[in-house]
């Protein structure tokens, strides 16, 4: 096959995978090295061309190639666009939710089952060797797997190989190496993907890393985040003892990657959304009203517009319904009261013009509108008009202009209002003799200016 060699996508410690492409454009990845160093590679090329299956990465073929004089071993495989576990974890800030650590697990426990049923252990599972392809995860790099005898069991080769990190504690005393400790590795996989760590952060060489995980009788600690699905799960993987540990095959049946109990708990949901727009079932939950509610009329008493615009919000049935039924206690703090102290009043700049605070010799003069400030008021409403950012010197100022709405109290049965603009510096007047309304913007209406 004719073949073109592209950018370098990854280096591990015995080869070097890079990007290809055939003469019709097909890519493919290409694991490379010396020919007198490729013993690791030779032998992932032996079981891989006799292994077919979609979790496992799809065998193309090998060759051997001259590079500069130098003969060059180079194993072509499927090629993985989404690199590997480690690779997405990386791109989705350091770990992965459970969801998606659930569904890689149980393509991972796949794979390894059907490994395990070839008689193959492949005693270096890890999220680094866990390879993203377009139609799921797969188990990639064979470099270290084995065969082995015995359904996998008291395997006591002198061969032992793998990330000592990610042991198990009978590998580690150099005891065995089968099927359960390929089990073990997926559950330190699964502490990897939800920590974004390896399953003992804390040991910092091998040689320790050995010695905990053989002999302190330690387990890695589970992510406390994790759901009790999880941690149960972990628990069948990691047990110290490997003749208790879970078979990959009893694995798949756990609730954690079991797919039929994911989709029993989907089906026992209570649905509330109609399936289509010709759902009639779902639209016929909803109360139809026959008719609208008919027209209330009321009749008013009193001829003040203040009592008549209360009557006819009090006389509002949709109007009653939106208002909240607030109840004065002792949680609730005044921030504002309805009566104005003369500590609050309105200051006289605002409410008075130039010509209504100086006479002629320039001094101030008050009329008896004057009273509205010290005695009179005693509802204030502001409303704020608009409200402008001004970049000045350096520094933001707000502008904002606003509108005082205040009731002023007087001896006669006149309802009169005031109206502050901030912005002009007056005082509008606003009389209401029952239905006639005056606006004024002199401060100085004398008794029979109201008449």
């Amino acid at each position: 096959m004719n073949w073109t060699k592209g950018p370098t996508v990854g280096r591990g410690s015995t080869a070097t995978v890079s990007l290809a492409t055939t003469v019709s454009g097909d890519l493919f990845a290409v694991k490379s090295t010396e020919l007198s160093n490729s013993s690791f590679l030779q032998k992932e090329q032996r079981f891989l061309s006799k292994l077919s299956s979609p979790h496992i990465i799809k065998y193309i073929g090998f060759d051997v190639e001259y590079v500069d004089h130098v003969p060059m071993y180079n194993l072509l495989m499927e090629y993985a666009p989404g690199g590997s576990i480690s690779d997405v974890m990386k791109k989705q800030g350091g770990s992965l939710d459970e969801y998606l650590i659930r569904s890689y697990t149980r393509q991972i426990l796949l794979g390894l089952d059907y490994l395990h049923s070839s008689n193959l252990v492949h005693c270096d599972i890890k999220c680094s060797n866990i390879l993203v392809c377009e139609d799921g995860v797969k188990i990639g790099d064979l470099g270290c797997a084995k065969l082995v005898e015995n359904n996998g069991i008291g395997n006591t080769s002198s061969e032992f190989s793998g990330t000592p990190i990610f042991m198990a504690p009978e590998v580690a005393r150099g005891e065995d190496q089968g099927f359960a400790a390929d089990v073990w590795a997926v559950g330190c996989a699964v502490i990897e993907m939800a920590t974004g760590c390896n399953p003992w952060p804390e040991v910092k060489n091998p040689v320790s890393a050995l010695y905990r995980i053989g002999y302190s009788g330690d387990l890695p600690l589970f992510p406390v985040w994790l759901s009790e699905e999880a941690k149960d799960f972990l628990k069948k993987c990691l047990r110290r003892n490997d003749k208790e540990r879970w078979t990959s095959k009893e694995l798949l049946q756990h609730p954690f990657v079991d797919l039929n109990s994911s989709l029993k708990k989907i089906e026992n949901f209570p649905k509330n959304s109609p399936s289509g727009v010709l759902d009639q079932g779902f639209w016929d939950s909803f109360e139809v009203t026959d008719s609208p509610a008919p027209t209330k009329f009321t009749t008013f008493s009193g001829e003040s517009p203040v009592e008549r615009i209360k009557q006819l919000a009090e006389a509002s049935p949709l109007v009653n319904s939106c208002l909240p039924n607030w109840v004065e206690g002792e949680d609730w703090i005044t921030v504002r009261s309805n009566h104005m102290d003369e500590s609050s009043n309105v200051s006289h700049e605002n409410l008075f013009t130039d010509a209504d605070m100086e006479d002629g010799n320039g001094e101030s003069t008050r009329s008896e509108s004057e009273l509205y400030v010290e005695e009179g008021f005693s509802i204030s409403v502001r409303f704020v008009l608009e409200s402008n950012v001004l970049e000045t010197c350096g520094a933001s100022v707000v502008n904002s202009r606003f509108l005082d709405f205040i009731k002023i109290n007087n001896n006669n049965n006149n309802n009169s209002f005031s109206l502050v603009d901030s912005n002009l510096n007056s005082l509008l007047a606003l009389h209401i003799f029952g239905d006639l309304l005056l606006i004024c913007k002199d401060t100085s209406l004398d008794e029979s200016h109201h008449k």
